[in-house]
């Protein structure tokens, strides 16, 4: 068994309802079991240079993850519960009812044309640094450095932690 963090986001369509849906999806993975969560964020949305769209806040999750799938197995599986949920990929950083990431999986550090690990950008992201944070603070990220070091020097300025992942 493996253990994988995973991501979540939502910014459209009842986030919060479409993060509910997304843990109960993660419950029932084959060969996975939910270890711990995050708890729920507020974050403001990320944008593109010269994008002048305004899009929604997002509602933001990590959750560790027990699994018995290969990294690339996850990513079919974690795409299949994003596309039963509504998502459609048509603007990078644009707005979505769901976002699902692998953000690490067991320190392995890959890449090829469909998955990079760590997940590129985490350590800029206070979205991800500071929920990683709530299930374990002592976490090294592959190539970036120890989670406690990187919070230093990241903002949460744009975070608002909101509780349980519930309705």
């Amino acid at each position: 068994m493996s253990i994988a963090y995973i991501g979540l986001g939502s910014n459209l369509d009842n986030p919060r309802h479409q993060l509910v849906l997304a843990m109960a999806a993660l419950r029932a993975l084959p060969k996975s079991h939910v270890l711990s969560d995050s708890g729920l964020y507020q974050s403001r949305a990320m944008t593109l240079p010269g994008d002048d769209e305004p899009q929604p806040d997002y509602l933001n999750a990590v959750v560790k993850l027990e699994t018995g799938l290969a990294p690339l197995e996850l990513l079919d599986a974690l795409q299949a519960i994003e596309s039963s949920q509504g998502r459609v990929r048509d603007k990078r950083w644009g707005a979505r009812s769901l976002d699902l990431d692998i953000l690490m999986y067991d320190g392995l550090q890959y890449r090829d044309e469909r998955l990079t690990l760590p997940h590129p950008g985490m350590a800029q992201r206070d979205f991800v640094l500071y929920p990683l944070q709530n299930i374990d603070n002592e976490i090294m990220i592959p190539g970036q450095g120890d989670l406690s070091q990187l919070i230093k020097n990241i903002s949460n300025h744009n975070l608002q932690y909101l509780g349980a992942i519930d309705e």
